[in-house]
């Protein structure tokens, strides 16, 4: 999942960040991250050589801000962006199908989790339905279960309905959720860790659930 820049790749990239405004090294990692839904977070062993690279052929100029070395780009560094401006393009389409992916795998660790719950719930409904007392011999009828105590309640029929309500619950979480994320990925980005995390939450969810249905 984490993109790879081809060679020469993020030293230009590094350069059309720094031709926005200027930066500071850590600015720089953050943009990337950013830029790439947190799915790529670049080390500092990374970013400060190729830096030094850009400094050496006088594409970027450094400056100090306190305790911050500031980059910026020269017009040399301008020059070089403008001839390969195509390139450019093609790693800011390798930006976009990298966030996409990762949205991708967020829906799908979705859906298989609710899938599984559902499954679940089903296979509740069969053992309850297995479970079910055989109806009493004898003269009583129905009438007994006519009261508003709900003794006489039908368990398949509340099962079915217990299914039903579970799966309007899902749609409408999965939903939410889906307008959530995109909503974050359009404002800033979508941490790397948020499938795992969502995976994660999503098990304790069914492992709950189950817990409640054996009870």
């Amino acid at each position: 999942m984490t993109p790879v820049f081809a060679h020469g790749s993020l030293r230009l990239y590094l350069l059309s960040l720094l031709a926005e405004r200027p930066r500071h090294g850590y600015e720089l990692i953050q943009a990337l991250s950013d830029r790439f839904g947190g799915t790529y977070i670049p080390s500092a062993g990374t970013i400060y050589p190729r830096l030094a690279k850009l400094e050496e052929e006088g594409l970027v100029t450094k400056s100090t801000d306190g305790r911050k070395t500031v980059y910026e780009i020269t017009d040399a560094g301008r020059a070089e962006l403008l001839a390969r401006e195509g390139e450019l393009d093609a790693i800011e389409t390798e930006v976009t199908d990298s966030v996409r992916r990762l949205a991708n795998e967020v829906r799908a660790g979705v859906t298989a989790a609710m899938r599984s719950l559902r499954a679940d719930l089903a296979s509740a409904k069969r053992q309850a339905r297995d479970e079910r007392p055989a109806p009493a011999s004898g003269g009583t009828g129905r009438a007994g279960g006519t009261g508003g105590t709900g003794q006489g309640a039908d368990p398949r029929a509340e099962s079915s309905r217990a299914i039903h309500e579970a799966d309007l619950v899902l749609n409408e979480f999965r939903q939410q959720l889906r307008a959530d994320l995109r909503g974050q990925a359009s404002r800033s980005r979508v941490p790397a860790d948020t499938v795992p995390e969502l995976r994660r939450r999503l098990a304790e969810v069914r492992e709950g659930i189950l817990a409640s249905l054996a009870r």
